[in-house]
C-alpha cells in the first residue's frame, strides 16, 4: 500500500469513528461551503460536495462562490454560477450571493436575490473593507428589507471588527447574522457585543479545536451552527472536531442535534431563533502535559505543511517520541495519534520526488488532514 493509499484509509476509518459517535438519526446542515475556483488555487466541486454531504448524513449546506478569477464585475459570473448549482441541487444546497463593494453591489444583491439568492456572503479580509464602511450600511439594509440572513467572515487577517458590526446590526437587523469561523479574529469583543442575542450566530469553521472550546465558553450553544468551510475544511476532520468539542464542552444529544442541523435550518427556513440560554463550554481544559506537547509540535508541523515546507525542524519526529511517554493511562489515545502522525510523515517524506502536480496536491493535503484528526486527539479526549 502506497503511503497515500494508507492516508486515505485511515482518514476514511475515522469517518467510521465520526459515524458510530454521532447520535442516532442525526441530521447535519453545513451552514459554510464554497463552490467553484479561488484565486488561490482551491477548487470546490460541486459533485464532490454532494458526494461528501451524501456520505456523512448532510442534507443541506449553505453555499457561495470562492474568490473567483472572474469575480469583476460584481461577482456576477460567479453568482450565476452559485443559483445555477443550488437549482440543480434540488434544494441540498442554499445558495447565497457574493458581493465586492467597490462594484455597484447593491444592484447586483437585488438582481440576485430576484432570482433566488437565499442570503449574503460578506468577505472583508479579501474584499478589502471594515464594517464601518458606510457603503455596507445599504446592504445590510437589504437584508433587513428582505429578511435574509449575511454570513460575514470573522476569521484571520482583519482588525478587530465587532464593536463596528455590532453598531450595524442595531441599526438594520438581518434575518440572521452569522459570524464565520466563530469570530476568532475578535472573540471577546463579539461575545461582548453578540452573547445572547437572539437572531445573531457564530459558525465552527476553524481549524483548532481549542478556538472551538472558547467560543462554547462565551457564547451560548443556541447561537452556534455546524460550519466545514469546504473545499478548505474537509470530512471526516470537520464533523469529528465539532462532535469532540461540544461534546467536551457538555452538550447533550438534544443541544447536539441543534448545533448540527436544527439551529442553521431554522435560519434557512425563515423561523425566529431559539432563545438564547447561557454558554456551557468550560473555563478550564485539563490535559497530561504529554498531550500539551504533541498538540505544540502538531501546530507547527501544520503550518510547514499548509505552506507547503519541509519539516526542517523535525517537529513530527518530536510529536512522534512524545507519544512514547507515559500518558497517564492513555495509551490507547497516543497509539493513535502516532499511527496518524507516522502516516502523515510518511507522506510528507516522498513529497519532494514528486512531479505530478494533481499528485502533489492531494499529498500535501493529506498529510494536512492526517495531522489535523492527530491536534484534535491531542487536545480533546473521546
Amino acid at each position: 500500500m502506497s503511503a497515500l493509499d494508507r492516508a486515505h484509509a485511515l482518514i476514511d476509518a475515522y469517518g467510521q469513528i465520526l459515524e458510530a459517535e454521532l447520535p442516532d438519526g442525526a441530521e447535519i446542515f453545513d451552514a459554510h461551503t464554497h463552490l467553484g475556483s479561488d484565486i488561490d488555487g482551491m477548487v470546490g466541486d460541486r459533485e464532490e460536495l454532494l458526494q461528501i454531504n451524501a456520505a456523512h448524513r448532510i442534507s443541506r449546506a449553505f453555499m457561495f462562490c470562492l474568490d473567483e478569477p472572474d469575480r469583476h464585475p460584481s461577482f456576477s459570473a460567479a453568482n450565476e454560477r452559485t443559483l445555477a448549482y443550488a437549482a440543480a441541487a434540488e434544494g441540498r444546497l442554499v445558495p447565497f450571493l457574493r458581493l465586492d463593494l467597490d462594484e455597484n453591489p447593491l444592484h447586483e444583491a437585488t438582481r440576485c436575490l430576484d432570482l433566488g439568492a437565499k442570503g449574503i456572503k460578506l468577505h472583508p479580509r479579501a474584499q478589502k473593507f471594515l464594517p464601518g464602511d458606510p457603503r455596507l450600511e445599504p446592504i445590510f439594509a437589504l437584508a433587513e428589507e428582505r429578511q435574509i440572513p449575511i454570513l460575514i467572515h470573522g476569521g484571520r487577517g482583519l482588525p478587530p471588527i465587532a464593536d463596528e458590526l455590532g453598531r450595524l446590526v442595531e441599526k438594520h437587523p438581518p434575518a440572521a447574522l452569522i459570524v464565520a469561523h466563530a469570530g476568532i479574529v475578535d472573540l471577546a469583543a463579539f461575545a461582548r457585543n453578540f452573547a445572547g442575542r437572539a437572531g445573531v450566530f457564530f459558525d465552527s469553521s476553524v481549524w483548532s479545536p481549542l478556538d472551538l472550546l472558547d467560543l462554547y465558553r462565551v457564547v451560548p450553544p443556541e447561537q452556534i451552527v455546524y460550519a466545514s468551510d469546504y473545499p478548505y475544511g474537509r470530512q471526516p476532520n470537520s464533523l469529528f472536531m465539532a462532535l469532540r468539542t461540544v461534546r467536551a464542552a457538555g452538550l447533550d444529544d438534544d443541544g447536539l442535534r441543534m448545533f448540527l442541523h436544527g439551529t442553521a435550518a431554522r435560519i434557512a427556513d425563515g423561523l425566529p431563533p431559539v432563545p438564547p440560554t447561557q454558554p456551557i463550554g468550560p473555563q478550564e481544559v485539563t490535559r497530561p502535559v504529554t498531550f500539551s506537547r504533541i498538540h505544540q509540535y502538531l501546530t507547527m508541523a501544520s503550518m510547514m505543511f499548509w505552506l507547503r515546507q519541509p519539516d526542517t525542524f523535525g517537529v513530527l519526529g518530536l510529536a512522534i517520541n512524545a507519544c512514547d511517554e507515559k500518558a497517564n493511562g492513555n495509551r490507547e489515545e497516543t497509539d493513535r495519534i502516532r499511527e496518524l502522525i507516522t502516516a502523515a510523515k510518511d507522506l510528507w517524506e516522498q513529497s519532494d520526488g514528486l512531479e505530478d502536480e494533481a499528485v502533489k496536491r492531494l499529498t500535501f493535503r493529506g498529510a494536512f488532514r492526517l495531522t489535523h484528526l492527530a491536534t484534535v486527539i491531542s487536545a480533546v479526549s473521546a
